[in-house]
């Protein structure tokens, strides 16, 4: 991890960039006269550290369509990738950036993957006029105009949305009567959960709130908290790395409500890690599953064929970015600039596999489905659209 003293020398550096990369992605960059000229799409995300799984996903569906958009050989320009370790954390997050920022080769970013990432990092893409499209990053706050987060997009649904999905569950078809609430105290966890608490409340369900920082060495204390509040149902919003732990806990406790999780959580990881405890444990994710849908299929296949593993957690969403930004590409053809990519991924209206890109005012993707999956046999199985699932009729 950067020292603090490292990360405030490294802001001014992105800051001095700026400069260097007013007019980056200019195109040429290299070959010889009547070459193609080559662009880049950068990544940000987790690629190393315990929650690198879910950074991982994303930087391979990156991968796979700048490959597949290289292949078609008609593109009136080279793409390549450069991946930037954040480690999913703050602290790693502007040297991170910074990596991306000064390669003036670069012309828009998928990530960051984590909400305080992104937090720490977005301001230096806007002062680079630089588009950061997150496939994952889901606090609310991160389109607060007062930031000046003004080249972030996101091409997600926010917590707004998964909190209301999580208590639409837990409160229709769960019927779930008290609900104990635990954030893991980053600003995923606390802005999924105070969502999940609001929705909760309102719907009438008393609710009961703990925080328990993410790296806790023992959850001994928390899950024999959750037993004895004699509450029905859980949320647990943090990451895998924890709540793998968090779950052998609740599981020796002899907690026996309904245990649901968010989209951190909702990885293969999470069942290996946690074991017999992740059995019959609820995810929610506004993403869909990439093996199941059937608009997802083909781009599955070529997946696993490629990297001999199925897609994971907003891979498919990646994938799409991904594409959307290479055809905003190509609309400039040899001209592409960070300032006309941004100008254009602003008023897109993209068609992807797993759903439309179009963003309000804000960064905020239009589209609002929150899916549910559940924990079974030691896989994790698709349920469906939470609205489906909760009012059946």
């Amino acid at each position: 991890m950067l020292s603090k003293k490292i990360v405030v020398l490294a802001v001014p550096v992105a800051v001095g960039a700026l400069a260097l990369t007013a007019c980056g992605g200019k195109g040429g960059h290299g070959g010889s006269a009547g070459a193609k000229p080559t662009y880049t799409i950068g990544f940000q995300g987790p690629l190393s550290g315990e929650n690198s799984e879910l950074g991982i996903n994303q930087d391979n569906g990156l991968k796979l369509a700048v490959e597949r958009a290289n292949a078609r050989g008609n593109l009136p320009f080279l793409l390549k990738v450069a991946d930037s370790d954040d480690q999913g954390t703050p602290d790693q997050a502007p040297a991170a950036a910074q990596k991306l920022i000064s390669d003036h080769n670069v012309v828009a970013v998928v990530g960051p993957s984590f909400s305080g990432a992104t937090k720490a990092s977005a301001a230096f893409y806007a002062q680079s006029n630089l588009v950061i499209v997150t496939p994952s990053a889901t606090n609310p706050g991160l389109t607060d105009a007062s930031n000046r987060f003004t080249s972030f997009l996101r091409g997600v649904p926010n917590d707004n949305v998964q909190g209301h999905g999580i208590a639409e569950f837990l409160t229709g078809k769960a019927g779930a009567k008290e609900v104990y609430v635990v954030d893991d105290t980053s600003d995923y966890g606390r802005g999924l959960a105070d969502v999940a608490r609001s929705e909760l409340k309102a719907a009438g369900v008393r609710v009961v709130n703990d925080s328990v920082p993410a790296g806790t060495p023992d959850y001994t204390t928390a899950a024999t908290k959750v037993v004895h509040s004699g509450a029905d149902a859980l949320v647990y919003a943090g990451y895998y790395a924890d709540a793998a732990p968090f779950a052998k806990k609740l599981r020796s406790a002899g907690f026996k409500g309904i245990e649901v999780a968010g989209d951190a959580t909702k990885d293969d990881e999470f069942v290996k890690l946690a074991g017999d405890a992740s059995e019959n444990w609820y995810l929610s994710c506004p993403c869909t599953d990439a093996t199941k849908e059937q608009s997802t299929k083909n781009f599955a296949t070529a997946y696993e064929k490629k990297f001999h593993q199925s897609a994971g957690t907003y891979s498919g969403e990646s994938y799409d970015i991904t594409n959307m930004i290479i055809s905003e590409m190509e609309k400039l053809g040899t001209g592409v600039t960070r300032e006309k990519l941004l100008a254009g991924l602003r008023t897109v209206d993209y068609k992807g596999l797993t759903k439309e890109f179009s963003f309000g005012p804000d960064g905020e993707l239009r589209a609002k489905k929150v899916f549910l999956y559940k924990v079974q046999n030691g896989t994790i199985g698709y349920l469906g659209d939470v609205d489906t699932i909760s009012n059946p009729g």
